[in-house]
């Protein structure tokens, strides 16, 4: 019996503006490269089966690039983009500072779903690698009344798709694994870490760029975790 659900935060609840395939176009336009939108989709789906963490938080200046410039690597290729690592290098940067100015939004099946589960007298938890400022971004969105808990990879002390988070959703839950949903649009950081833990997950493809994953439940609308949570 499912008694609670724990969801995703970016590309599942929230989305950027401009999103994130914008970004990318215009960071690589600004150097001179032009990018197609629809092919980056399909970059993101490849580059995130090919990482073993799936896709990179975004980059700060004191870390190291490798996995970033890595990532980027596989989406260019899948889109048939070859350029060197030093203009690769100089679009993460492009990235970050558009990243740093975007404003997040709700999907539209966001808040119908999360009611309808609450009214089933679920759990509902929001799991997220990001960390600053993260509470005040899903007050500001109108999250608090649906969510009984936030954990972030700064109080589990490790990023998904390793275990403590999951494990401390499940303590703050007070639920086993066995009686929790996991819902994230990442088959890397989402469906295998959650996986790892014991937890069911359900993978959210909201643009179908993931047809071939058949080791959980595959969704392409949070209205359907409803009747999946039913059943």
């Amino acid at each position: 019996m499912v008694k609670a659900v724990f969801f995703d935060w970016f590309n599942t609840l929230v989305y950027s503006k401009p999103d994130a395939q914008e970004i990318y176009c215009q960071a690589y336009r600004e150097l001179g490269i032009e990018l197609n939108p629809q092919k980056v989709l399909k970059g993101y789906a490849l580059a995130e089966k090919q990482m073993v963490d799936g896709n990179p938080a975004k980059w700060k200046e004191s870390e190291d690039e490798e996995t970033y410039i890595r990532y980027q690597e596989i989406l260019l290729t899948e889109i048939g983009v070859k350029v060197s690592r030093d203009v690769i290098s100089k679009a993460i940067r492009n990235i970050k500072q558009m990243a740093d100015e975007v404003i997040l939004a709700l999907y539209d099946d966001v808040l119908p779903a999360l009611n309808a589960l609450k009214q089933q007298g679920l759990i509902l938890g929001l799991l997220t690698n990001m960390q600053k400022g993260m509470r005040l971004n899903y007050r500001e969105l109108g999250l608090e009344p649906y969510l009984d808990f936030v954990v972030t990879s700064e109080e589990a002390g490790a990023n998904k798709p390793k275990p403590p988070i999951f494990l401390l959703a499940l303590e703050r839950a007070k639920v086993s694994a066995q009686e929790a949903i996991y819902v994230g649009d990442q088959y890397g950081t989402d469906v295998l870490g959650a996986k790892r833990t014991g937890i069911n997950p359900v993978l959210l493809d909201r643009c179908d760029l993931a047809p071939n994953v058949s080791d959980c439940p595959r969704i392409h609308s949070l209205l359907e975790i409803v009747d999946y949570v039913s059943r």
